[in-house]
């Protein structure tokens, strides 16, 4: 192997120098005939999915020369005046007309907040302004579904659909006026309630294999006969479809008799049909994971529907999963990442607040260093979650269709998602495992598998699409390389093979020659962008280097892998890896700048940069490990790392730095999660936190005070109740220890911390109800629904009431705050 490859190099190289003419005569078309034969055939579906989109900082990344001045010049996301105020009004209005765990009682939102969603134009956001609906950027779509996920995941989902993928989005770019005039000012309304059927059982990650057929034949509609669609389909997992009234619906197509072409398959087509079009069937709903949005099963058999409901008219026949691929570019870089960082946010301010309040050996939990550890990843994760999916929003409002990058974000901030969620359970410990309208984060924890599962499973996405696209799209040659060896001209062919094969090969020696020379050290001089931050510059060039190995890395899989690499998922899904990495310290990097460089940010910005280093360098020594060129692995690992490697992870003192921060009350820590949603309900166990942190200084500097008189000795050796809380401010206040104000301030913070630390409990027969008893047939398959929504009808479950709770009174469960009252 070794051999041929070193054989195939000095080719090239002798090559490269020789003129074009003779070059062109004596050696291209021999490689181009070689390419030809070792290049794996591509169906229509997966050149479809190569094409869809556009690449953007991605190409930058994979050139092994990224331009960071470019990336720091595209400018800040940013809000209207008119998209701010919505944010900050509508969007709160509609998060106060919804309680979490009311809803998940429930298993519907409240008919309140479906009115206000309709009324306000939350399902026509992405629609224009000429139709009736809002206009909004992806940046603003992007913070409404974040700021809605803050306080409730089946209000977030319930926004998300008809925002995304589906009716709205393929209408726009691909249906015909007629469609439009008709569709989309009935979707801004909420006059329509749509949803969009892809998923098969049979077809779930390998969507373009979806069974459902459609036959084009003839057929009667509105007393007329019409050419048009005999459908049969079977779909699931199709979020809104309990309440739908549009069904968007893809699936294969069939004209055996040529009424539209001479094709006898034109592959997927996508179409609008009314939800109560005779034969369609809305099945009983889905129930994932305790979360209340939605969901469901759709069917029908032998439907007759004409062509005029395909998207876009008889021209879109057979082109839908290039609309899909499309649409997906762009929508996948918003709703999950969103919905995830929202998630985040509240998890980490509710969390941050508890462990700063919340006590044990006398000590605040957030103290101690294991708790540390844990909060450090929590808000460094938080910070570049944020970056990146702002980053990526960004791109699609710059006018991009970033289908790499949509992937990364995708996997890697709801990925991250899940690592900070489970961080903030194991610091809440039992008060995190017990459910009830006490534990805010429980929902999260029970949900977070189902951001991993769509939209492209996490495995699928990190193993196939990060690098498989990526490596095709954002390279810049391959494409070239393959799309001239697809060319059936043959003049031109050789003429662009070869420009793009010897173009190649020169790319290759120039990142190999740079890799040597940043491993020698030379990576000190690689170029910082000058509107960059001065204490960032060694990020930036660690960066260069790591993009150059990449693209190393990147050729030299494929030169000796060709088609195979497809195949070898585990090395694909570790340089996506390693790509995903580099960009997700990109948007970090983008981020400080954006902001304006506030100093007190760094701790975040160092953490989750050397993170993302460590993790980009383990990606790359991942290949190299297990490279099945086993010489060529020691000669790359040895130009590359000729010292080693040079990240390591980030230090005790910075994790403890950020701990700090997230404990902290005030601008800096608000920063971090702005435009998270806090409730105003004081029962809220969030904004309860909220109301201790914001306490707490003011508490420490009594404390401080008392700390050497008998009353600060018997306040630090008090059993932590409420109740003795109580006992020593009577006695402390009847001593002239604490004055009327500082007895209020201690005696609300108690009550507040009390009710915070209380969980949930339940008497057995409503807590049986509670976990998930519901009504079941003699099959013991769960009974249909109601359809809930549109009427505010409550779906066929078992609920538990007020009455039914357990007589547990503290400030949350009451609903009531603690109000200061003179002494």
């Amino acid at each position: 192997m070794l051999t041929i490859i070193l054989m195939v190099a000095l080719l090239g190289l002798l090559a490269l120098f020789a003129p074009g003419p003779v070059r062109r005569a004596l050696i291209t078309p021999h490689l181009l005939a070689l390419f030809k034969r070792i290049l794996p055939s591509m169906s229509d579906t997966e050149r479809d999915a190569l094409e869809a989109g556009t690449t953007w900082w991605d190409a930058q990344l994979f050139s092994g020369q990224p331009n960071w001045s470019r990336l720091l010049a595209y400018g800040r996301a940013s809000l209207t005046a008119e998209e701010r105020h919505f944010l900050d009004h509508d969007v709160e209005r509609l998060c106060e007309l919804v309680n979490d765990w009311e809803t998940q009682q429930q298993l519907d939102l409240p008919p309140q907040a479906w009115a206000y969603m309709k009324s306000q134009g939350f399902l026509g956001m992405i629609i224009p302004k000429q139709y009736g609906g809002k206009q909004f950027s992806a940046y603003m779509h992007s913070q409404v579904v974040m700021k809605l996920s803050s306080r409730c995941s089946a209000l977030a989902v319930t926004v998300m659909v008809p925002n995304s993928l589906g009716p709205a989005e393929l209408l726009l770019h691909y249906g015909t006026e007629e469609q439009k005039n008709y569709y989309l000012p009935r979707l801004a309304s909420g006059t329509e309630i749509p949803c969009f059927a892809l998923t098969s059982p049979y077809a779930g990650s390998d969507a373009a294999a979806i069974p459902d057929l459609g036959v084009v034949c003839m057929g009667m509609h509105e007393g007329r006969a019409t050419v048009g669609f005999r459908l049969t389909w079977n779909k699931r997992y199709i979020t809104l479809a309990p309440v739908a009234t549009l069904l968007g619906l893809a699936f294969q197509t069939s004209d055996p008799d040529h009424l539209l072409s001479d094709n006898d398959s034109p592959g997927i087509t996508c179409a609008l049909i009314p939800a109560s079009h005779d034969g369609v069937v809305i099945g009983r709903r889905h129930h994932p994971l305790n979360a209340a949005f939605q969901n469901g099963p759709t069917s029908g058999n032998d439907v007759f529907i004409p062509i005029d409901w395909v998207i876009g008219g008889q021209a879109q026949v057979g082109k839908g999963w290039r609309m899909l691929m499309e649409c997906l570019a762009a929508g996948r870089a918003i709703s999950l990442p969103s919905s995830s960082v929202g998630m985040g946010k509240m998890a980490v301010r509710g969390t941050g607040a508890y462990a700063a309040v919340r006590r044990q050996f006398n000590m605040a939990i957030g103290k101690f260093e294991g708790v540390q550890e844990a909060l450090a990843r929590m808000g460094a994760n938080l910070y570049l979650m944020d970056a990146a999916r702002t980053l990526a929003a960004h791109a699609v409002d710059l006018g991009e269709k970033p289908a790499v990058i949509s992937a990364i974000v995708k996997y890697h901030v709801t990925e991250r998602g899940r690592a900070l969620v489970n961080d903030g359970m194991d610091i809440l410990g039992g008060k995190g495992i017990c459910i009830g309208p006490n534990n805010f984060l429980a929902s999260a924890y029970q949900q977070i598998p189902i951001a991993i599962t769509v939209e492209g499973a996490n495995i699928l996405t990190r193993s196939l699409i990060i690098f498989g696209q990526g490596a095709i799209r954002a390279h810049p040659y391959v494409l070239r390389e393959m799309a001239a060896v697809s060319e059936s001209d043959g003049r031109k062919a050789l003429r662009d093979f070869d420009a793009a094969f010897f173009g190649h090969v020169g790319f290759v020696l120039g990142n190999l020659a740079r890799g040597l020379w940043y491993g020698l050290g030379g990576a000190r001089l690689a170029a910082v962008p000058d509107a960059g931050a001065p204490a960032l510059a060694p990020y930036y060039r660690a960066l260069t280097r790591l993009s150059t190995a990449f693209a190393v890395m990147t050729d030299m899989s494929m030169f000796v892998l060709g088609g195979e690499l497809k195949r070898r998922e585990r090395l694909s899904a570790r340089l996506g890896d390693v790509l995903a990495q580099l960009y997700l310290a990109s948007s970090v990097l983008k981020r400080y700048e954006d902001d304006g460089r506030p100093e007190a940010d760094l701790p975040y910005v160092h953490w989750s940069l050397q993170d993302a280093l460590v993790k980009a360098q383990q990606g790359l020594t991942g290949v190299l490990d297990n490279f099945p060129a086993r010489v060529l692995a020691v000669l790359l690992r040895t130009l590359l790392f000729p010292f080693g490697l040079p990240h390591r992870p980030p230090s005790d003192e910075l994790g403890s730095e950020v701990a700090l921060a997230l404990q902290t009350p005030g601008a800096d820590r608000e920063r971090l999660l702005a435009d998270g949603h806090v409730a105003s309900d004081a029962a809220d166990p969030v904004a309860c936190a909220e109301r201790a942190l914001a306490l707490l200084p003011e508490v420490l500097s009594i404390e401080k005070r008392l700390k050497d008189t008998p009353e600060g000795a018997a306040l630090r050796h008090l059993p932590q109740s409420l109740s003795a809380m109580q006992q020593w401010l009577a006695t402390a206040k009847a001593a002239g220890s604490v004055n009327c104000q500082e007895h209020n301030t201690l005696l609300e913070y108690a009550r507040l911390v009390d009710g915070l630390i209380q969980v949930d409990d339940f008497a057995p027969a409503a807590a049986h109800e509670t976990l998930g008893s519901y009504p079941r047939d003699d099959a013991g398959v769960v009974e249909a629904s109601d359809k809930p929504g549109t009427s505010g009808t409550k779906a066929a479950y078992t609920t538990m009431t007020e009455s039914q709770m357990a007589p547990d009174v503290n400030p949350l469960t009451q609903g009531k705050a603690s109000p200061r009252q003179p002494a």
